[in-house]
């Protein structure tokens, strides 16, 4: 979700647990400037009041996707799978499927 640039650049890069991780074994009085969703930035403030946990947008725009995901819209779709409907069904050409299919399957292995 960043430039390869600012990865670079950063203590630290990884998933949103790596980040979650991290973020908590920082000790007391650890300024800490995250680069991810503006709500999971606000919710490791409020977890971690012992350490300064701010964001590194500087638009503070939210993921309208991540958004969405609450309880209502998770038991919709899975409404939706039950009765054997797939709703929002996202294709992509084979090479792009089978390159995902690698990401996820790296996520997974180190989870």
């Amino acid at each position: 979700e960043c430039a390869y640039e600012v990865c670079e650049l950063a203590d630290e890069v990884g998933s949103t647990d790596a980040i979650i991780r991290a973020v908590a074994a920082a000790p007391a009085g650890t300024a800490l400037g995250v680069a991810t969703e503006i709500h999971l930035v606000q919710r490791l403030a409020a977890e971690h009041p012992d350490k300064r946990v701010v964001s590194l947008d500087p638009l503070i725009c939210p993921c309208s996707t991540m958004f969405r995901i609450d309880a209502a819209h998770l038991a919709w779709v899975l409404e939706e799978l039950m009765a054997g409907r797939v709703p929002n069904r996202i294709t992509v050409d084979p090479e792009t499927a089978a390159d995902a299919k690698v990401a996820l399957d790296r996520m997974l292995a180190i989870s």
